[in-house]
C-alpha cells in the first residue's frame, strides 16, 4: 500500500497501554554536502542508541524489550537495502500493535527518531501538503509514459504506445517502443515525419486520457518530462495547469530517477 494511502491508518493507530510505536525519518540524500559519506549511518546509529538509552533510564523492561526487537528490525531493514536508498526512508513500527510500515522516498525529510503510543505523522502531513497525488507524464514520439505519485512514491507506472494505423494510443504493459516501428530506416524516418507533422492532432487524442485520470485519481498536480518540443506540445494540448516541464528524455529512465528529476 502506498504512503498516502497509509497515512489516514497511521494518524488513528494507537497503542492501548503505553508506548509501542517507533517513528523513524532518516534522510539518506547523497546530494547534500553532509551526507557524501554515508554520515546517515552514523545519525541512525545514535539516534537508535539515544531511545534505548532513554527507556532503558525508564525501567520499563517490557517497553525496553519491544523497542529493542524493533530497533534491530529497523537497522537490517535499512542496511540491508542500501542500493534502493533514495533521498530518505520512512518506518512505523510497533511490536505489540503489529505495525510495520516501510517506505523508501525520493523526498528529503528532517532525521527524527520517536518512541510514543502513536505514529509521529507530522512530516508526512507537511509532505503531502507540499507533494500531493500528482500524475507526471513522460512524451515521446510513439511512446507515452504516465507515473501516478504521491509524497515522492511511485504509485503505479502505465505506458501508452501510438499505433500509426489505427492513429490511436493504446495501454500496453511491458510493451516497448522498438517492437512496433518496423525496423528498416525509410520507414522508420517516414514514421517520424508523418507522426511529427500531426504531433498535434496525436498527442490531443492522449490529452483526453491524461485529463480523465487527473480527475479519477484525483491529481492536484501535472508534470511534462520530454524533449521540449513534445512538451510543449503536450502542454497547448492539455486542458489542465502543468506545473512543470523537464525537458529531458528519461523515457528510459527508472521511476524513482525520473521523480527526482521533477522533484529537484
Amino acid at each position: 500500500m502506498s504512503l498516502a494511502k497509509e497515512l489516514e491508518a497511521l494518524k488513528e493507530f494507537q497503542c492501548p497501554d503505553g508506548k509501542c510505536v517507533l517513528s523513524v525519518y532518516l534522510n539518506t540524500d547523497r546530494a547534500n554536502q553532509d551526507q557524501q559519506k554515508g554520515e546517515w549511518k552514523i545519525r541512525l546509529k545514535n539516534g537508535l542508541k539515544k531511545l534505548d538509552e532513554y527507556l532503558e533510564v525508564s525501567g520499563n523492561a517490557t517497553q525496553l524489550k519491544n523497542y529493542r526487537k524493533l530497533k534491530t528490525k529497523v537497522k537490517k531493514e535499512i542496511l540491508g537495502n542500501q542500493v534502493n536508498l533514495q533521498k530518505s526512508v520512512v518506518i512505523f513500527g510497533s511490536e505489540e500493535g503489529d505495525l510495520w510500515s516501510v517506505h523508501y522516498l525520493q523526498l528529503p525529510v528532517e532525521t527524527s527518531f520517536y518512541w510514543e503510543n502513536y505514529a509521529v505523522v507530522d512530516q508526512l502531513e507537511s509532505l503531502q501538503n507540499d507533494f500531493p497525488m500528482s500524475g507526471v507524464i513522460l512524451t515521446n514520439m510513439d511512446e507515452i509514459k504516465i507515473i501516478d505519485t504521491a509524497l515522492g512514491e511511485v504509485n503505479e507506472t502505465r505506458t501508452y504506445t501510438f499505433d500509426p494505423n489505427t492513429e490511436d494510443w493504446t495501454f500496453k504493459e511491458g510493451l516497448a517502443a522498438a517492437e512496433h516501428i518496423a525496423s528498416g530506416a525509410s520507414h522508420v524516418d517516414q514514421y517520424q515525419q508523418r507522426f511529427e507533422e500531426n504531433m498535434n492532432r496525436f498527442y490531443r487524442k492522449m490529452a483526453t486520457n491524461i485529463e480523465r485520470m487527473k480527475r479519477d485519481r484525483k491529481w492536484r498536480t501535472v508534470y511534462l518530462v520530454g524533449e521540449p518540443d513534445m512538451t510543449r506540445t503536450m502542454k497547448a494540448e492539455l486542458r489542465v495547469d502543468v506545473s512543470k516541464s523537464v525537458n529531458k528524455n528519461l523515457n528510459n529512465a527508472r521511476p524513482s530517477q525520473v521523480l527526482a528529476n521533477v522533484f529537484k
